[in-house]
């Protein structure tokens, strides 16, 4: 089969390689992003993996105190978990930002996800369940499990929550109305945070109730900036001004989330850690050392917002901001990784 000959038209001869260069240059343009995505998908799924895999070992080491048993396994459902509150609660997210949009081509939003992140929420928690029935150890037998006995203890309950709540929304996913998994999900962020402070800690409720803030703005930021550059992503070509639009709105609540976020986790960290032994523990405990890599992670996060927020509003070209929230999207799948590591580490000591 021939190749396209250029027009025959006498009054307008095209050059031979107009022809070629024009195909090949918009191959390379098409494939770009693909590539990239393809890149950031990998580097996300390496973190998701060595995190659990090699944080417990680094964390605790030379800091004398006990590993406890399955720890890399808690970590890893737990990162599933997260992962799984992010991608569903952000889709519900942006969508409601892209419908303060005028012109943004709804119709055309990216594919959902809700389904199967609520599908790997449900394996998540059903794994963290089997260990609380196994009395906070690694089950190996169906026999090791006491299932009757979630009932009876608080933390069984709160896990029960969350296996059902993930249930519901994977229904409400699968509904004409995907939006109505935030009560579903709600749910499951305040049993998270009901479970990180038992009863038998001082003033639970303050801590509850700061972990609740925190988790939740944490999760819209994650997931809302995932689901937004997915738009962002499709609509490059032919809406690039509502993907842009809808990034920058994003940007300005972000704004508002980072405060939350960065306030916080320092009163949290002053409940766990005295001021006067802050620096002390930082280094010489495994719950320190793991916060002070999440810290540094939301540092380089936070240049990563400042940098693409510079380029939406300065740059000719508004979706070159992409690039920068990408890496930034990467850097918070890093922070979802450490900080279920950080539930799973023994809590610092009261000095």
């Amino acid at each position: 089969m021939s190749s396209i000959q250029p027009s025959a038209d006498p009054g307008g001869e095209v050059p031979a390689d107009a022809v070629t260069a024009t195909p090949r240059a918009s191959h390379r343009a098409s494939r770009r992003p693909a590539t990239g995505h393809a890149v950031a998908v990998l580097i996300l799924v390496a973190v998701a993996a060595l995190v659990p895999l090699l944080g417990p070992s680094a964390a605790l080491d030379g800091t004398g105190e006990a590993q406890a048993p399955g720890t890399a396994g808690i970590t890893f459902l737990r990162t599933v978990l997260f992962a799984a509150l992010c991608v569903q609660l952000g889709e519900v997210y942006a969508t409601r930002l892209a419908r303060r949009v005028p012109g943004a081509p709804l119709d055309r939003a990216p594919r959902s996800w809700a389904a199967y992140a609520a599908g790997a929420g449900i394996v998540a928690a059903l794994g963290l369940a089997s260990v609380v029935a196994t009395g906070n150890l690694v089950p190996h037998r169906l026999s090791d499990m006491d299932i009757g006995g979630l009932y009876a203890s608080r933390d069984g309950r709160l896990a029960l929550v969350e296996v059902n709540a993930f249930i519901a929304a994977l229904l409400c996913a699968r509904s004409r109305r995907p939006s109505t998994a935030a009560l579903p999900l709600a749910a499951v962020i305040v049993a998270e945070a009901l479970r990180a402070h038992p009863p038998v800690e001082d003033t639970p409720l303050i801590g509850t109730g700061l972990t609740l803030v925190h988790l939740t703005c944490g999760v819209l930021w994650a997931g809302g900036l995932l689901q937004v550059l997915r738009m962002l992503r499709l609509w490059r070509t032919s809406a690039p001004r509502a993907g842009a639009a809808v990034l920058g709105l994003y940007a300005r609540v972000a704004a508002v989330l980072f405060a939350a976020i960065t306030v916080t986790g320092v009163c949290s960290t002053l409940r766990r850690m005295p001021a006067s032994t802050v620096l002390d523990q930082l280094t010489e405990t495994a719950y320190g050392r793991t916060l002070l890599a999440k810290v540094l992670l939301v540092v380089a996060v936070a240049v990563l917002a400042l940098l693409a927020r510079l380029r939406l509003r300065r740059a000719a070209d508004p979706t070159s901001a992409y690039s920068p929230a990408r890496w930034e999207v990467i850097a918070l799948g890093a922070v979802v990784a450490v900080s279920a590591l950080l539930t799973a580490l023994p809590l610092p000591i009261r000095w």
